[in-house]
């Protein structure tokens, strides 16, 4: 592997730099480039790792590369040199596209889909990294071939999971009949997987009613912390083991990177086969992961006692009424694709509740509203709180049916919806606006992610009902003290 040091690059010295006013200050990248999905999001020796497909080249969707961010708190990221490139005459030489990270008896290791060929189907390929995961050694280790099973067609997007002391992978895949499945292996050498067969299908009732799809993309299976009263022993409100959650991207021919379906998750568990000594995952329930329709290809990493999502927001040419970037407009602006803010992932009342990962909180800086109603106007780089009173309460009463907020661009002679949502009495909603980029956390649902572009002379407006107010901050980069 080199040797050399290579410095890491500051993402706040290339955000305060950026000449586009579109370009994210608070969502670590590149500040050229295309990016989409992240992969082998870990936490390996004290540092957050997130890996992300990436072309280096141009803001076009093109020979795949990994490109590296790390963190220590979540908060402060640094930008390291290209991870993992596509090799001549290697099985990844067409790109090196999803997977994972894991630490392989102390090796940070990744295991990622590789395809020789455009149009050619992809194969498990195996790099090694040093210890702190900035110089890779590829040597084109080929740990999964397609397997010889004449009902898969496509397979894809590598993911490692451990249950009962046990290692185990899987992937996402597309079946001759239509549906979407997940092909199981089992894992005991990572450089040898061994195919186990289909493992689940979107003709599963359950499944086909949360996760449709042709094809299940950047599959993954993790147990994330439950506070539902009736999934484990304790009274309500305690919190549990875990629930294990399944999240899938919602694959269909002609997406193009539009994505309609989204993402969709199941909630179930995880069970032992006495005969076949193979795990059997059981759904019982599932959804949308995000609202939005910018949202796609999310990976998850599971930690002891939490469990974390990124996903990508890519540009586009306007969705549901919002303005949208041109291709040409993207092509001149030489980067395309945000991640999202970390998010923390659990289980209330049997349904997957999304929040901001708490280490947001960091970038609060000056408060420009407190306790403000009707139209509240929002730095360009922000977070809103807003609450709605509680049912009965002095400040409810008398609002009738008015519970809309509303995220609004306007300008003079101006003005796009970016968001509309409904509030009920005691909810809270937050909202981050980071120049192009807009997050919503509903308390104990899903987030919502969007991208919009504001024009010169447009201003960031929140519209409240009559029994919300907001509390508003600007977004600032805390010191390196903290």
């Amino acid at each position: 592997m080199p040797s050399q040091d290579l410095a890491p690059v500051h993402f706040d010295d290339v955000a305060a730099a950026h000449a586009d006013p579109a370009f994210p200050r608070f969502h670590p990248r590149p500040a050229q480039g295309w990016i989409n999905d992240p992969n082998g999001v870990s936490h390996i020796n004290g540092r957050y790792h997130v890996f992300f497909q990436y072309n280096p080249d141009s803001a076009r969707h093109h020979r795949i590369a990994w490109g590296h961010l790390s963190s220590a708190d979540l908060v402060r990221w640094e930008e390291h040199p290209v991870a993992l490139r596509p090799q001549d005459g290697g099985p990844d030489e067409y790109g090196c596209w999803t997977g994972v990270v894991t630490d392989d008896g102390g090796v940070p290791t990744a295991a990622y889909s590789g395809v020789r060929g455009d149009g050619g189907h992809s194969q498990v390929v195996i790099a090694r990294g040093s210890q702190d995961l900035v110089h890779w050694e590829q040597t084109g280790h080929v740990a999964a071939t397609m397997p010889t099973d004449g009902q898969v067609t496509a397979v894809r997007d590598p993911f490692i999971f451990r249950f009962n002391g046990k290692r185990y992978a899987m992937q996402g895949a597309g079946l001759a009949n239509g549906h979407a499945a997940l092909l199981l292996y089992t894992v005991e050498d990572m450089s040898d997987w061994k195919y186990q067969g289909i493992w689940l299908t979107s003709e599963n009732p359950v499944a086909a009613e949360f996760t449709p799809a042709e094809i299940w993309e950047c599959p993954q299976l993790v147990q994330v912390p439950d506070s539902s009263g009736d999934s484990g022993a304790g009274d309500s409100g305690t919190v549990h083991s875990g629930t294990w959650l399944m999240m899938f991207s919602l694959w269909l021919s002609g997406d193009a990177h539009e994505h309609a379906n989204g993402v969709g998750h199941l909630v179930g568990s995880l069970t032992e086969d006495p005969e076949t000594g193979l795990p059997v995952f059981t759904p019982r329930g599932g959804g949308k992961s995000d609202l939005g329709r910018d949202f796609y290809a999310p990976q998850i990493v599971a930690l002891e006692d939490r469990a974390l999502l990124w996903g990508w927001a890519n540009e586009g040419p306007g969705r549901d009424g919002r303005r949208g970037r041109s291709q040409d407009e993207i092509d001149a602006a030489g980067w395309a694709g945000v991640l999202t803010f970390p998010r923390e992932l659990s289980v209330v009342g049997g349904a997957l509740a999304v929040s901001p990962a708490p280490e947001t909180a960091a970038y609060r800086g000056a408060q420009t509203a407190s306790q403000t109603g009707g139209a509240v106007v929002l730095p360009p780089f922000a977070e809103a709180l807003v609450t709605a009173a509680a049912a009965g309460s002095a400040d409810a009463a008398g609002t009738g049916g008015d519970t809309a907020v509303e995220l609004l661009l306007v300008g003079e002679g101006s003005r796009q919806t970016v968001f509309s949502g409904t509030i009920a009495p005691g909810e809270e909603l937050r909202v981050f606006v980071d120049a192009s980029l807009v997050e919503v956390y509903r308390a104990g649902s899903v987030a919502t992610t969007l991208r919009a572009y504001p024009a010169a002379g447009e201003q960031w407006q929140l519209r409240l009902p009559s029994r919300a107010t907001a509390e508003v901050w600007e977004l600032e980069q805390p010191s390196a003290q903290g």
